[in-house]
């Protein structure tokens, strides 16, 4: 099995008015600790992916800016083991 350092593939859409794609992408960069954030949208739709070790701090902070729901997080060394992620 390929060890992976973050287990949790976390998305989410936030919906809210004057989002902005490159101030939430600063804020994941300077206070999360994961790779392969993905954050595309526009000022009322923002689509989140990310892998983290601590999801529940990044939907807090997605809830904080918007309303947040197609919540899906996956933990990807469960599936690494064929279960259910």
């Amino acid at each position: 099995m390929e060890e992976t350092e973050f287990r949790y593939d976390t998305q989410l859409l936030i919906e809210g008015n004057d989002l902005d794609e490159n101030k939430i992408r600063e804020y994941f960069e300077k206070n999360f600790k994961g790779d392969c954030l993905l954050v595309v949208g526009d000022s009322d739709l923002i689509k989140i992916h990310y892998h983290t070790n601590e999801p529940w701090d990044v939907l807090k902070y997605c809830a904080s800016i918007g309303e947040i729901y197609d919540i899906v997080i996956e933990d990807m060394v469960r599936q690494s083991f064929g279960l259910d992620g």
